[in-house]
């Protein structure tokens, strides 16, 4: 597999895949290939025990989706692109094997999502932001992170971080059970790593059928409803006031 926007290193068969699309890890098609062909990588490979996801640098986990290069897309090819990284997060959020999330920088909007779809989050200390603000650029937040995001700290602060669109800091995400730790930025990664190791450790299938019975819930939820939610999605996304302010956010980038 070539990658130009990912970097995959092996830690004791623990795949570390750091992003590394610039400064920022915008995402966008090429970067949601190589996460999926990477992710499906460990998922069949035996000898795989499972998966760091972080970013090559320091400042940015992930700005979110990569608007420069996705804004002047035609619809269906917007459509196409956005069921793909929907895609990614689910096989990641589903993936029978544990993984976790090294936060060393900002996780913003889809950045925050991929983070949401791991098993476990390492946050580094400082002034780091977190959050879904898609509800700010007049989008809803997709179906399947609100459902994801509500299993993981439950149905009323999901519903304030998904209507509120407002970032929050890592002492905060520690308080709510977003993140597991919040750690000196040299430390994260290895944590991340422990963490998937010791999981790894334990017997693979009990703890495969395990994390089934999380998923399965989320997921049967996300197959039936989430057909009409991504199309309210998408209808959200290209009407002319939202065009308008996704333009304006691409001045950050």
């Amino acid at each position: 597999m070539t990658m130009n926007m990912l970097r995959m290193e092996f830690s004791d068969g623990i795949a570390v895949l750091r992003m590394a699309n610039g400064d920022k890890n915008p995402i966008g098609p090429r970067m949601v290939q190589e996460l999926s062909e990477a992710v499906g990588m460990v998922r069949d490979d035996p000898r795989a025990r499972g998966i760091v996801l972080a970013s090559a640098g320091q400042r940015y986990f992930s700005l979110g989706l990569d608007l420069p290069n996705i804004i002047d897309l035609a619809r269906v090819d917007f459509e196409v692109f956005f069921q793909a990284y929907n895609r990614l997060c689910t096989d990641l959020y589903s993936l029978p094997k544990p993984t976790a999330a090294a936060i060393g920088g900002h996780a913003i909007a889809g950045g925050c999502i991929l983070a949401l779809c791991c098993d476990h989050r390492f946050v580094a200390e400082g002034k780091v932001l977190i959050g879904v603000n898609e509800v700010k650029l007049g989008v809803p937040l997709p179906y399947h992170a609100q459902r994801i995001l509500a299993q993981i700290v439950g149905d009323r602060t999901a519903m304030r971080m998904a209507e509120s669109g407002e970032f929050i800091v890592p002492e905060d995400a520690m308080a709510i059970g977003l993140a597991d730790a919040v750690l000196p930025a040299d430390q994260v990664v290895g944590a991340a790593v422990e963490a998937v190791r010791r999981l790894a450790a334990l017997p693979e299938d009990a703890f495969a059928l395990t994390k089934m019975n999380r998923t399965e819930p989320v997921l049967r939820d996300v197959a039936e409803n989430a057909p009409a939610k991504d199309q309210r999605f998408v209808e959200c996304w290209y009407s002319d006031a939202t065009q308008e302010r996704l333009r304006k956010a691409m001045e950050r980038f």
